[in-house]
């Protein structure tokens, strides 16, 4: 097989076990916390010993490390969100709240970076904002959700932002395995001032054990790894592209999973649609910005 091929059915099957991270959310039955604590103490773990047995470098200066180590945070913050959002709404509610992430990077990025924002970023934003309406207008009873799913957006464009630019002086796996770090640490420091780590559900079902372990490995250190892995060969633009199939892989996965429990009103595939059509149209309109 061709090797660009080869590395798009990858990527693809990358995003779709991050489509997946979304029902595990649904079924492991601990609260947001917990259970984001336990992904990402065993990707972590699972990372480190990746590094281990590649012999891979990771040393970084201390500015690096305190970059990223805060940057863990704001991740953290960003997985909290989104599960919580699926705890109290539907996995189809939280993910399309979430793919919402592009409206705010279009803010976000001009405003830390100082660039001027584009017209066209404004327009792609308006129609992420007409869509959230709808689905506000029509899934009323999942307000809290879709409040926890745009603050979780939010959280994603913010660090997504950061790292594009601590990317250009660091590898992505070195980031992301610091982050998840600073992740740990500030989620732990979150527990021990709650009390809730004392009281660590260690008693968990086999099912629940599981489906952790699945999360924490498959779709946190082995998805980002392979993810990463195929940017080599494969245009920003084509990444993109893929990476925004995220929320279509997840909604249709999880009405395979949940069924009835995932059918929305209309008004929300309305709004569904204008905000994934909208999130598809921003990288071609980039790619044409650049050229002229």
């Amino acid at each position: 097989m061709d090797i660009n091929k080869k590395n798009l059915l990858i990527l693809h099957l990358t995003v779709l076990i991050w489509g997946f991270t979304g029902v595990l959310g649904k079924v492991i039955t601990i609260d947001a916390v917990p259970l984001v604590w336990y992904r990402v103490l065993i990707a972590t773990s699972t990372l480190f010993l990746w590094f281990l047995v590649t012999e891979k470098n990771i040393k970084i200066t201390k500015k690096q490390f305190f970059q990223f180590f805060l940057t863990g945070g704001i991740v953290a913050i960003h997985w909290i969100f989104f599960f919580h959002a699926i705890k109290v709404s539907t996995v189809s509610v939280t993910l399309v709240c979430l793919s919402s992430f592009t409206l705010f990077t279009a803010i976000l990025e001009p405003l830390i970076k100082k660039q001027p924002i584009q017209m066209g970023d404004i327009l792609i934003g308006l129609l992420i904002i007409l869509g959230i309406y709808m689905i506000f207008k029509f899934e009323g009873q999942y307000t809290l959700g879709i409040i926890f799913g745009l603050l979780a957006a939010v959280a994603s464009s913010l660090f997504s932002t950061i790292n594009s630019t601590l990317v250009q002086k660091s590898e992505p796996s070195i980031i992301g395995f610091y982050e998840l770090i600073g992740g740990l640490f500030w989620i732990t420091l979150y527990r021990f001032y709650d009390g809730s780590l004392i009281n660590l559900p260690f008693n968990l079902d086999l099912k629940n054990w599981f489906y952790i372990g699945i999360l924490g490995t498959l779709c946190t250190s082995v998805a980002y790894v392979a993810g990463v892995s195929v940017m080599r060969t494969l245009s920003a633009f084509r990444v993109a592209l893929v990476t925004n199939l995220e929320p279509v892989y997840g909604i249709i996965l999880a009405f395979f999973f949940f069924k009835d429990k995932e059918q929305m009103t209309g008004g929300f595939y309305i709004g569904a649609l204008i905000i994934l059509g909208s999130i598809f149209l921003y990288p071609i309109y980039k790619k044409r910005k650049n050229k002229q």
